[in-house]
C-alpha cells in the first residue's frame, strides 16, 4: 500500500464516520420527539382515566340525571 491510498482510506472512514454521527443525530432526535409525545399521551389518557371514573362515581352516587337534549 502506497501512502496516496492510506490517506484516500482514511478520508472514506472520516467521511462514513461523519455520516453515521449525522444519523445518529437524527435518530436521536426522533426518539426525543417521540418520548415527549408518548409522556403528552400519557397525561392525556390520565385525565381521561379521571374523568371516567369521575363520571362512574356520580353514577353510581346517583347524581347523573339523564336530560334529553334541548331540541326534543
Amino acid at each position: 500500500m502506497d501512502l496516496n491510498e492510506l490517506e484516500n482510506q482514511l478520508i472514506d472512514l472520516q467521511t462514513r464516520f461523519a455520516f453515521q454521527e449525522d444519523t445518529l443525530q437524527a435518530l436521536n432526535d426522533v426518539v426525543t420527539d417521540q418520548a415527549r409525545h408518548i409522556e403528552q399521551l400519557q397525561a392525556l389518557l390520565r385525565q381521561c382515566q379521571q374523568t371516567l371514573e369521575a363520571m362512574r362515581e356520580q353514577s353510581a352516587a346517583g347524581e347523573i340525571v339523564d336530560v334529553p337534549p334541548p331540541h326534543y
